[in-house]
């Protein structure tokens, strides 16, 4: 008869979810919120215990599994435009991750267990912590050289101060982005023109339409006095076009004060489910 002990399954199961939450986003190229990935490892954490009491053995149907790992990565990613990839990346680091349990103890490793889908060991509490920060060393090595190569990106608040107005966004801070100001080579926050109303005089602000013509705007706005002007950039599809820019007194996204710096003012929205409104390179 196997003995376990509900908080060491729990906690052993709440690490190793957390790290397969973090190997499926950064597979599926996704922004990565740490608050939201233990969520989601609490999810499968509390499933596991559940599994694992007297009387409850219907939450191992295959269902309930598939169920249970839906919503630990809807916990953990809820609002991505790639929540189908990341349930497939995530059910396929798992069955990954399962099958090197299963060859483990095909060699005759006793130390852990996954016995119908919930991990378990034979190892005191003390070794299971050891065996987590081992655990997610491994996981850093693995996708070190992959992060060398692909954009980081990650969100944090953005404070915009110009005079005694002051607007406070999410931005997503992206090395991918390589917009600079032309004249002082220094990155340029792109803001989404209706979220960085509240830098305008009242009434004055432009409205999204008025930011599909930036030059008929920035005549607009030397009229009123605000001090504004045209910024080329390229994209996908835009060989050369212009965004509307306010010159700002003081950016600061999360702990990085960026001093006075542009805001380029995006007629349209920056994300469709992404959860930010601001985009700056690191």
């Amino acid at each position: 008869m196997t003995v376990v002990y509900l908080d060491e399954v729990v906690l052993l199961n709440f690490v190793v979810d957390y790290l397969l939450l973090l190997a499926s986003g950064r597979l599926a190229g996704e922004v990565l919120r740490r608050g939201r990935l233990a969520l989601g490892a609490a999810v499968g954490a509390m499933y596991a215990g559940a599994a694992c009491l007297p009387g409850l053995g219907c939450l191992l149907h295959p269902l309930c599994k598939l169920g249970a790992a839906v919503a630990a990565v809807l916990m953990g990613y809820g609002g991505s435009r790639r929540l189908l990839r990341l349930c497939l990346v995530f059910l396929a680091v798992s069955a990954a991750f399962g099958g090197g349990i299963f060859a483990l103890q095909l060699l005759g490793s006793r130390t852990l267990a996954l016995d119908n889908g919930v991990l378990s060991s034979s190892l005191d509490l003390k070794l299971v912590l050891l065996s987590a920060v081992g655990c997610y060393g491994g996981i850093t090595l693995l996708f070190h050289r992959a992060a060398l190569h692909s954009p980081r990106q990650e969100l944090a608040p953005a404070v915009l101060t110009l005079g005694e107005r002051k607007v406070v966004l999410t931005a997503l801070v992206d090395t991918g982005n390589t917009l600079t100001d032309p004249v002082s080579g220094r990155p340029v926050l792109v803001a989404e023109g209706e979220k960085a109303a509240g830098l305008f005089p009242r009434g004055r602000a432009p409205t999204p339409a008025e930011l599909k013509d930036p030059a008929a705007v920035l005549a607009k706005m030397g009229a009123a006095g605000v001090r504004c002007r045209l910024l080329p950039y390229q994209a996908v599809g835009v060989e050369c076009g212009m965004l509307l820019a306010l010159r700002l007194d003081r950016v600061q996204v999360g702990a990085k004060d960026y001093g006075p710096l542009l805001v380029a003012l995006s007629p349209t929205h920056l994300t469709d489910g992404g959860g930010y409104c601001a985009l700056i390179g690191a």
